[in-house]
């Protein structure tokens, strides 16, 4: 299944856009968990949320609710991947209590911190084998076999990226899920996705992978405007019309912009 959400729930640009006015803040997460059924945590990675927060998503959240958690910067962008016991087992200790709710776990790495298939590997290695993680790199020297063969070998999944249409990293399949991230679009208004993008991204997603029997995660981070909300539910409605099987997405005028 192509299973499509956006980088956050709680923008303030969002309210009347996507949030009608008379529902209160407190409660966006479960006005977005009735149109979506995936979000993907940013935050996190900035300051990691105390576990019963974690708990607390989990209780506001439906069934078929999947959250996917940036893995904190003081693995990734102050640790530079070294020493990553005590950061991984911290991270699971809260996020674990998302109990079924709990998606994929992304590594984004700082585009300053150049290849290291050992640390990686070190760091794949602390993670259960329940726990789905994808590895976003960001500088040119990861894209090496070595650094495949490690990905395949832990089952995580390289996290496609995407910025003003175009891929900005390798098209690998080093996992049977996957996951990808749109950060910003070329469309008007900026930073929405086109039509056209967003039909090759969906076909690169439906030629790499078995999308009825293989979970495809598919965040937008082009929040501003609501961009992020009408091109999640524009890819999830394309992929409806082809037959593709996809995670719930609002009707179309949950996501309309707001009128002048």
């Amino acid at each position: 299944m192509i299973v499509v959400g956006t980088s956050g729930w709680q923008y303030r640009d969002w309210r009347g856009r996507f949030y009608p006015e008379g529902v209160p803040q407190r409660q966006w997460l479960e006005y977005y968990a009735s149109a979506f059924a995936t979000v993907e945590v940013n935050n996190a990675f900035y300051r990691l949320p105390e576990r019963e927060t974690f708990a607390q998503w989990r209780r506001r959240t439906p069934d078929d609710f999947c959250v996917a958690v940036k893995m904190s910067r003081f693995l990734t962008h102050i640790r530079r991947l070294r020493d990553p016991d005590e950061p991984v087992a911290r991270f699971l200790a809260r996020a674990e209590a998302l109990g079924d709710r709990l998606g994929p776990v992304l590594l984004q790495l700082p585009p300053t911190l150049p290849v290291d298939p050992e640390a990686l590997d070190a760091v794949l290695a602390r993670f259960p084998a329940t726990v789905r993680v994808a590895v976003e790199p960001r500088h040119e020297s990861w894209w090496t076999p070595r650094v495949r063969s490690t990905l395949e070998r832990h089952g995580a999944a390289l996290a496609w990226a995407d910025r003003l249409g175009r891929p900005v990293t390798p098209m690998w399949r080093t996992a049977d899920w996957g996951y990808l991230r749109l950060h910003e679009g070329r469309g008007t208004p900026r930073p929405s996705y086109g039509r056209a993008a967003l039909v090759s991204w969906l076909d690169r997603v439906a030629g790499t992978f078995a999308v009825d029997r293989e979970a495809v995660h598919v965040y937008f981070n082009n929040d501003p405007g609501g961009a992020a909300i009408r091109n999640a539910t524009a890819l999830a409605a394309l992929a409806a019309r082809r037959g593709l099987p996809v995670s719930r997405y609002p009707a179309p005028a949950r996501s309309a912009p707001r009128t002048a």
